[in-house]
């Protein structure tokens, strides 16, 4: 079984995360993409939100994956107030899930900083890399990323080719704020769950 791993904070979860679950799903022949929302990422500072608030965003991956059946949702990392390490979730993943070939799925910023993580090197044992890039990307670049550590980590890395909207969801929840549209950016039974919530207002 070929499991696809697509972590995130889904503050909201958007069009562009589920366009980029689906490319993997049907480039690699993957059986079922994982949605995995983090609790606490170790990168930014959620001190301030309640345990309600990671309901929330927990509820919203579920609405936006409800029709689709390989698209699933994992709550290995959604726990308040604990800074997860993605070596360390992969390295679990592995452990208790045997005869699964697991695919990590992430962008083409995070494949150039990836030895600025906690332990970055014990992932690649894990799981089979996928790269993501804008068709407008520098494909030599990124190549000699992959190369590269390929050659000195043993990475098995392999390029995703989707198209990489330029939507955050930062620019999501400020556009909400001021009562603009996010229709089309972020699916509508979300849309009405955060107005339904009083979400990002």
């Amino acid at each position: 079984m070929k499991i696809g791993i697509l972590g995130g904070t889904f503050d909201p979860i958007h069009i562009g995360h589920l366009l980029l679950g689906e490319f993997a799903y049907a480039g690699f022949g993957l059986d079922e993409v994982w949605f995995l929302p983090n609790g606490g990422p170790p990168h930014k500072d959620y001190s301030s939100e309640s345990v309600d608030y990671l309901a929330h965003r927990i509820k919203m991956v579920e609405k936006a994956i409800a029709d689709v059946p390989y698209f699933k949702l994992s709550l290995a990392e959604a726990k308040k107030d604990v800074s997860f390490y993605t070596y360390k979730t992969m390295e679990y993943f592995k452990e208790e899930c045997h005869g699964i070939e697991f695919y990590f799925i992430l962008g083409a910023d995070a494949l150039f900083s990836i030895e600025q993580w906690r332990s970055f090197e014990k992932i690649f044992p894990t799981c089979t890399i996928l790269a993501a890039m804008r068709e407008n990307k520098d494909v030599d670049s990124m190549m000699e990323q992959i190369q590269y550590l390929k050659n000195r980590y043993d990475a098995n890395i392999s390029l995703l080719r989707a198209p990489l909207l330029e939507i955050s969801s930062t620019t999501i929840r400020n556009r909400i704020q001021k009562h603009q549209s996010v229709r089309y950016m972020v699916p509508d039974n979300v849309i009405k769950y955060i107005a339904d919530e009083d979400l990002y207002v």
